[in-house]
């Protein structure tokens, strides 16, 4: 499968037809709460539980340290909205006209009576995430993404959001997971593009950059060998509902520190952090000489990151290792492990600290994931 996906990506006549979606990274919300004074205040009203969600090329943002996000266009003439790319959910939703949350004020709203290819849709719409949740009516128009035009896609129109969306900067989200766990059983985004032939092959990868706004994209339609080095590490499904697999362990220094005997996780680019259930994730912050604050974060001493261990988590036989310069998240004031506890759960969410590392493929038709060093 590997060497033919190489082979059909260096042909030309392909690579014109993949399309791209270029991710940028800038300022959060958290650095512009944090100028207001508003940031410590806001994580004490809303703490961020990831666990709770689970009830062609466009440029990506990173938000709040939550997120990734580009630009789409929905209707006739286009409207334009800016939407998280999320492997962990599986519907797209935009705010909409009728919405009266303050969360929908600053945000681009969808007119529905502007756009000559709309179709109303009488279907209640309602979705719950890690931070809050949406509701809303569904309808149906074309979607444009990284240039492919979906026609006739069913999305929601929210006209009510938790405030958590109040300080992000992308306006909805667009699921990137499968139908089987899609609100109402609409057809994603992706599955549509598939359909119609917009793509070449049932296959989407994620590349997560650094600080360069230009570096991350999303590729609909295949892989781009310029953004991973080495070979491609296959990873059957345990389950097509999330991209979700079986991990054999997570080590430090060569010992198991959690996982032990076997777990499951999701690769999950809606999640900023590495999330795992409590106990195991205080296991492994001990270990890293971190200490959790009262936020539930796990704080170290940013004078002792260049001396903090690797972290491996081992995947289907294979150790995907992880450095502490890519799991400790460094702000101008403070220092955080990126390990987030998930409760009592036995879930783990490989989110964007692990995806930054290695970049990852996802093969709708074959139901596996691939993953390969990040260049």
């Amino acid at each position: 499968m590997m060497k033919g996906l190489v082979v059909l990506l260096a042909s030309a006549a392909l690579a014109q037809c993949l399309h791209k979606v270029p991710l940028m990274k800038g300022k959060t919300a958290r650095d512009a709460l944090k100028e207001k004074g508003l940031w410590e205040e806001y994580r004490k009203k809303h703490p961020y539980n990831p666990m709770a969600k689970f009830s062609r090329s466009e440029s990506l943002t990173n938000d709040a340290d939550l997120s990734y996000y580009g630009t789409i266009s929905i209707g006739s003439p286009p409207q334009h909205f800016t939407v998280i790319f999320d492997t962990g959910s599986s519907n797209l939703w935009v705010p909409s006209a009728f919405c009266s949350s303050k969360a929908c004020d600053d945000h681009n709203k969808f007119y529905p009576w502007l756009s000559s290819t709309f179709e109303w849709d009488n279907r209640r719409l309602s979705i719950n995430y890690g931070t809050g949740g949406m509701t809303g009516f569904l309808g149906g128009d074309t979607v444009e993404v990284g240039g492919a035009a979906v026609k006739g896609q069913v999305l929601g129109l929210s006209q009510t959001e938790d405030s958590f969306m109040t300080y992000m900067s992308a306006d909805g989200i667009l699921g990137l997971a499968f139908q089987s766990i899609a609100a109402d059983n609409v057809v994603p985004v992706f599955d549509n593009m598939v359909r119609q032939h917009l793509v070449p092959l049932p296959v989407f990868s994620v590349y997560l950059g650094g600080t360069d706004v230009q570096s991350s994209e999303v590729v609909f339609g295949g892989a781009d060998p310029n953004h991973y080095v080495g070979e491609i590490t296959w990873i059957p499904l345990t389950s097509a509902t999330y991209w979700q697999v079986k991990m054999d362990s997570v080590k430090v220094a060569g010992q198991t520190v959690a996982c032990s005997g076997g777990c499951q996780a999701i690769i999950d680019t809606g999640t900023s952090l590495i999330v795992g259930p409590t106990a195991d994730i205080d296991s492994l912050s001990s270990r890293l000489g971190a200490s959790t604050n009262q936020f539930g974060e796990a704080a170290v001493s940013c004078q002792k990151v260049r001396s903090m261990p690797e972290v491996t988590f081992s995947l289907h036989g294979r150790d995907f290792t992880i450095p502490a310069s890519a799991y400790v998240l460094q702000s101008s004031d403070e220092c955080t492990a990126g390990f987030g506890r998930g409760g009592s759960q036995q879930l783990w969410i490989l989110g964007d600290v692990f995806i930054r590392e290695y970049y990852a493929i996802f093969d709708a038709a074959a139901k596996h994931v691939g993953l390969a060093k990040s260049a």
